[in-house]
Parts: structure tokens; C-alpha cells; sequence
């Protein structure tokens, strides 16, 4: 009896793996079928809009059309063109279908999406709180980028059709707080296990106003630094409707607006800023019931829903995974071994952030452009702006908590008290921003908002909130732009040009502070490491390619300062030195290779020594490779340079650091602009039609 029990229950466990295997399956071939009979109709929702598209010679498309729809269309189009695997992919993400594709590995990030109750905010909120105009040129670019997809089945993966308004607008809303860091806080969740969207890893941005310029001109530099590829990489464009939407700049995929460039009067660069817009909360768990936790003296049961999570088991074969989704009066929950946590953050419900984005980018003033800015709907990021008139400015963009003054809120929060539940946040007249200073001149480049000028124009800590959590930090390319720009009074275009490509560690750098601590060492015992000191020693502090000391400074110095930034275990100095010094030995035969020949950027077959490193303002971020060099991943990237003159006429220039054809390695434009972005040159922005003309590649009209 005993055995024919056990055979029972090993048949009934195998059955209901083989039903559970078939549902997973028909799920998937319904997806698929979904994908199918989807494309007839996304081929018709295209004839709806007319777009030209005139491809220059370096590839860029520039996207004409009566209305800003037909615009929206044609760059969705032509951004598929380029790059639809990650638009596609950015979708699946934003969907919390990323694991459908790519395994258990996305399953984390799919369960965020459901955690941060992304769909049921959009779904509730996108007709009512977006305005009809706004609509439908985000359905437009989804109309575009279907258009592709329809007319290229093969590249279309199961789920991703049809791409809609909705996620664009969903984009926003789930992308905008990582720019601050609330990866940081969910991967607690995950034990650093989860590859969410990734902060980036820095930025630069100035701006001069004539009386600062040696030529009377307004210049802006828009560099801010991005990964190389993925879902946070730059992509260029210049569009011009009849309705006024006239940008050239940078764009990411999945979204049809500048995020920074120009328009004909103004433009705008971004970096990413880092103040305090997140509170955590530890709940007390009633122990008679772990599903309830006390609030103001009582108990409150937790809000519980289930996100199913699709992950690809093998060929088409999915299995849906349950997951629970808790969330409190604070916001979601996130469960741990150390107890429930609670987690309130700014952006958390905020649909708008393509709204104002689009309207930023058809302000026609800086009066305009204000008004967008007071929409608070952009959680973070950093704004130096520039204009036809003269105008410049900063702003630390932020949507600061309105907080109960005299609570220390840097650290855990008490779960059970209402009145630490913030609602609504600091009016746009709070936040701060540093208008025409005297100095003409304003920067940043991730560090703190009271060193953005000269000393006599910068804003002081004291005038505003400690609740606001701002950051006190210098970066060294902070440091640095106080010691180029900041210390010349008259600049000239061309001194304004290679500032940016600056190649020096400040002396008041953390990296040569570290530096310094290795050669104080007591090395006398050790040839190795006395050895490694008296190379350091012949270091200028510069990053250029022939330099023979960087390689080991750099490589040294940089696991210990990236440690302390991202508040990591502490490196030892003394084992940083000798394994960057071993490493170089064993690879190159020396402690002084070139820094070119260690520093490698790399894109098909083309394979190229670079100048600048780490938190140089020519920065360019490795990755160490198995041969010892470093394959440059992030950091410049898109670069601009736009200028209006005396009379207020605009010109502009730019570099990609590959080309405008993404992932298409046959084409002539996947890394046609990485000579001209290592020698640190830029080509034309052609931003209207009379200068376009004579440089067309291609021009046609999608759907026609």
C-alpha cells in the first residue's frame, strides 16, 4: 500500500508538470498569435500619418511633417530603422515582460514594475491627466515604431506588439527615479541580484553668456554621459513640424521627445543630480498576523495583488511565476529577512514627465520654458540652460518631499507614524536655480548645486531646507571646470571647445589623494612595491594616450575611489597598487605602457586608442578585458556644441561616439563618427533645410 501510494503521487506530480508545461506553452503561442494578427491593422494605423524622412550624409535623420504628429511618426519610424531590438526591449522591460525573452535573469525587474504599480497608474491616469496634444504624438511614435515592426516580422519578439502610447508615457514614469538612484534602495530586495535600469554614470554641461565669451556669443555644451548602447543610450535627430516642434539633440529609445539640444532660441543639457526624494519606512509587523502592520496605534492590512511573471524556460516555452505585491499607506512594500519596509519616493504616481519634456522642448523663451520646468513633473536631473538673448541658468531640478521640519530623514523612517507620510512636494519657486549670474558662467557635472559659478554668484546652503537632501559632493570634473572655465574671464570658442576635452585630475581630486596616500607606503621591504612608487611619481595627472604613468595611476587609484563613491568595502591600498602593477607586467611587459594602449574603444572591426578615463571631463569609462585593456563601455557620448552669435543666429555641431546606425554593423553609419570622436572633432548639426541641402543621403516617405 505504501508504494502504490508513492507511485500515485510521483504519477499525479508528473502529470500536473505536463499539464503546467502545456498551459505555459499555449500562453506562449498565444502571444505569438497576438504578434501576428496584430500587424494588418498596425499597417493601416500608418497611413494616417504623412512623414518625410531626409537621411544626411552622416546618416541622421531629419524628420519633416505638417503636424507634430507626423514628426512623432517618422522618428519612430526611422529610430526603428536604427535601433528597434532595444526599443523593443525597453518596451518588454517597461511591460514587465523582459523575462519572457531573457530568462529568470529579468525576472526581478519585471517583478518592479508591478512593485512600483506602473500599469494601474498609467491605465487609470493617461486619458484623464494627459492632454489630447500630448496623446497623440506619443501614439504617433508607436505608430511609427509598428510600422517597422509590421514590415520586419522576424525581428518582432512575442508580446511586444502592438507598442503604444501608453508605453511611452509608462517609460516616464518607471524610468525618471532611477536617474536619482532608486535602484540603490530596491535592490535590497534582491541582494544586489537585480539589473534594473542603471544610473548613469555622469554628466558635464556649461554654459556662457556674452559677457563671459571673448566673442559676445552664447554657448552651450550638452555632454552628458550614457552607456554606449542599451536603453538609456543616445540616438540624434533633428525634427521640424509646421506646428512650431523644431529640436535637434538627443533622444532615447522608446520616446519621440529631445531630451536635451536646441531648438531655434534655446536649448538645454541635462546631468544627473542626486538629492534625498526617497524615504524608507520599517513597518511593525502584527505578529499574529504578518499580512497587517500598525499604523497611528492600529492595525492596517497590507494591499496585496499578484504579478504573474512570464520567463522563458527554453525555445518558445514560458512559465508563469506568481509573485505577491505588497503595498502600505507609505507606498510598496518590500519584504526582507530583517523585516517589511516601506518605500516613498518622488515621481512615484507622476504621469507627466512627457509632457513637460515635449513642452521644453517647444518653448520659445525662457519665460516659456520656466512654465514648463514649474510642471514638476521630472523627479531629478540637473538643467543648464542657454538662449538666443543671452540669457543662461541652473537649476537643480527636483520634486523635493514637502517633510515635516525637525526629523532627521536621512536614515530609516518609524513605519507606524502617519504624520511621516508625505504627500505633496515643495512648490517650483523652492527649488533651487541660479539665474544670469554676474560671472556668466554656470556648470555641472554631478556634484553640488553651491559650486555651479563663480564663488560670488553660487548658491548657499543655508537658503534652502535640510530636509531637501542635497548633495554636497565635488567630482573631479567639478574640480576641474572651476579650474578651466571657471578661471578664464574672456573665452573664446575654441578655448570653450577644449576645456570640455579636458585630460587632468585636479590636485584636490580623490584620485590623486589616493594616489598620494600609495606613495606614503612603507615599502621598504618590497622591491615590487618600491618599484610601482617610483613610476607613480613620474605622473603629470593627465590621461592622454602616449602618457607612460597613467595606465598604473589610474588602474591603481580607481578601484579604491570607486569603492568610496558608491559607498562600497574599502580597497586595500597597498593590494590595488601591486595588482595593477602585476597586471601590467603580465599583459604588457612593463609598468609604462602607453595609456593608449591600456584605454581601448572598440566598435566592429575598428579598434582605437582614446585619451581620458574616470572622471575626466574627456570621460571614457573601461571595462577590463581578459588581455588586460580597458573596452570603453560609457562616458562621452552624444556631444554638442550649439552657439548663438551677437545677433542671435544659431549654429550647432555635434559627434556620436559610433554612428547613427545603432545595431546594424553592415552599414556605413555604424561607426563613421568614431574617427572624428577620438581626435575629439565634431561634424555639423544641419538644423534647417537650406543648410541640409547638399548633404542628403537618402529621402522617403514610411508607409508610401
Amino acid at each position: 500500500m505504501p508504494q502504490r501510494s508513492l507511485s500515485y503521487r510521483l504519477l499525479r506530480a508528473v502529470l500536473i508538470l505536463l499539464l503546467l508545461s502545456a498551459s505555459a506553452l499555449l500562453v506562449s503561442s498565444l502571444w505569438q498569435q497576438r504578434e501576428r494578427v496584430s500587424t494588418v491593422e498596425l499597417l493601416e494605423r500608418a497611413k494616417a500619418h504623412d512623414a518625410r524622412i531626409v537621411r544626411d550624409s552622416w546618416g541622421v535623420p531629419h524628420v519633416f511633417g505638417a503636424k507634430d504628429s507626423d514628426v512623432a511618426f517618422g522618428i519612430g519610424f526611422a529610430h526603428a530603422e536604427d535601433d528597434y531590438a532595444t526599443i523593443q526591449e525597453v518596451t518588454l522591460a517597461i511591460r514587465g515582460r523582459l523575462a519572457m525573452s531573457k530568462g529568470s535573469a529579468a525576472a526581478p525587474g519585471d517583478y518592479v514594475v508591478s512593485l512600483l504599480n506602473i500599469w494601474p497608474t498609467v491605465e487609470a491616469h493617461y486619458a484623464s491627466e494627459l492632454p489630447a496634444d500630448l496623446r497623440a504624438v506619443m501614439e504617433a511614435y508607436a505608430d511609427g515604431v509598428n510600422l517597422y515592426a509590421a514590415q520586419h516580422p522576424e525581428q518582432v519578439a512575442a508580446s511586444a506588439l502592438p507598442f503604444t502610447g501608453q508605453d511611452v508615457a509608462a517609460g516616464f514614469l518607471f524610468k525618471m527615479p532611477f536617474f536619482y538612484g532608486l535602484d540603490k534602495t530596491l535592490k535590497q530586495v534582491f541582494e544586489g541580484k537585480a539589473e534594473l535600469v542603471k544610473t548613469p554614470t555622469g554628466s558635464n554641461a556649461v554654459a556662457v553668456a556674452p559677457i563671459r565669451s571673448s566673442d559676445g556669443a552664447t554657448r552651450l555644451l550638452v555632454n552628458s554621459h550614457q552607456p554606449y548602447t542599451g536603453a538609456v543610450a543616445w540616438y540624434e535627430a533633428v525634427l521640424q513640424s509646421d506646428e512650431g516642434w523644431h529640436v535637434a539633440g538627443g533622444f532615447f529609445p522608446g520616446s519621440p521627445f529631445m531630451l536635451h539640444g536646441h531648438n531655434e532660441h534655446l536649448g538645454w543639457a541635462n546631468t544627473v543630480n542626486a538629492p534625498d526624494l526617497a524615504d524608507v519606512y520599517q513597518l511593525t509587523s502584527n505578529p499574529e498576523n504578518t499580512d497587517q502592520y500598525r499604523l497611528d496605534g492600529q492595525w492596517r492590512d497590507l494591499e496585496k495583488s499578484t504579478a504573474w511573471l512570464w520567463v522563458k524556460l527554453w525555445g518558445p516555452l514560458l512559465l508563469p511565476v506568481p509573485k505577491t505585491v505588497y503595498r502600505s499607506a507609505h507606498g510598496p512594500v518590500l519584504r526582507t529577512e530583517q523585516g517589511d519596509f516601506a518605500l516613498r519616493y518622488a515621481g512615484m504616481d507622476e504621469m507627466r514627465g512627457g509632457l513637460q519634456v515635449y513642452r521644453l522642448n517647444k518653448a520659445r523663451n525662457l519665460h516659456e520654458w520656466q512654465a514648463a520646468m514649474a510642471l514638476q513633473a521630472v523627479p531629478a536631473l540637473n538643467y543648464i540652460y542657454a538662449d538666443a538673448s543671452g540669457n543662461i541658468g541652473y537649476v537643480y531640478n527636483g520634486m523635493f518631499p514637502d517633510r515635516q521640519a525637525g526629523t532627521d530623514w536621512q536614515g530609516t523612517l518609524p513605519g507606524d507614524r502617519s504624520e511621516l507620510i508625505w504627500t505633496g512636494y515643495l512648490p517650483p519657486e523652492r527649488t533651487p536655480q541660479l539665474w544670469n549670474p554676474s560671472s556668466g558662467l554656470v556648470f555641472n557635472a554631478n556634484a553640488t548645486p553651491f559650486h555651479a559659478s563663480a564663488p560670488e554668484d553660487d548658491l548657499q546652503p543655508d537658503d534652502f531646507a535640510p530636509s531637501m537632501g542635497m548633495q554636497t559632493n565635488l567630482t573631479n570634473r567639478a574640480q576641474r571646470l572651476q579650474e578651466t572655465y571657471g578661471a578664464d574671464r574672456s573665452i573664446s570658442r575654441e578655448e570653450f571647445r577644449t576645456y570640455k576635452y579636458d585630460l587632468s585630475y585636479s590636485e584636490r581630486s580623490a584620485l590623486v589623494a589616493t594616489l598620494q596616500q600609495m606613495l606614503s607606503l612603507d615599502a621598504q621591504a618590497d622591491a615590487e612595491l618600491r618599484a610601482a612608487q617610483a613610476q607613480l611619481r613620474h605622473w603629470d595627472q593627465r590621461s592622454d594616450r602616449p602618457n607612460r604613468s597613467s595606465a598604473l595611476a589610474i588602474l591603481a587609484a580607481m578601484p579604491v575611489v570607486r569603492a568610496s563613491d558608491q559607498q562600497l568595502a574599502a580597497v586595500d591600498l597597498r593590494e590595488s597598487l601591486l595588482k595593477a602593477a602585476a597586471s601590467l607586467k603580465q599583459h604588457f611587459g612593463r609598468l609604462d605602457p602607453e595609456w593608449g594602449e591600456v584605454n581601448r574603444i572598440i566598435r566592429g572591426n575598428d579598434n582605437f586608442a582614446i585619451d581620458g578615463s574616470y572622471d575626466t571631463l574627456r570621460s571614457v569609462w573601461g571595462e577590463a578585458q581578459p588581455d588586460g585593456t580597458l573596452k570603453a563601455v560609457a562616458g562621452d557620448t552624444y556631444i554638442m556644441f550649439v552657439e548663438w552669435d551677437q545677433q542671435g543666429r544659431l549654429s550647432s555641431d555635434s559627434v556620436h561616439q559610433f554612428g547613427s546606425a545603432t545595431l546594424d554593423p553592415t552599414s556605413k553609419h555604424y561607426a563613421d563618427q568614431l574617427a572624428l570622436f577620438v581626435e575629439k572633432k565634431t561634424k555639423p548639426v544641419w538644423f534647417t533645410e537650406a543648410q541640409l541641402a547638399g548633404h542628403i543621403e537618402r529621402e522617403y516617405r514610411p508607409g508610401q
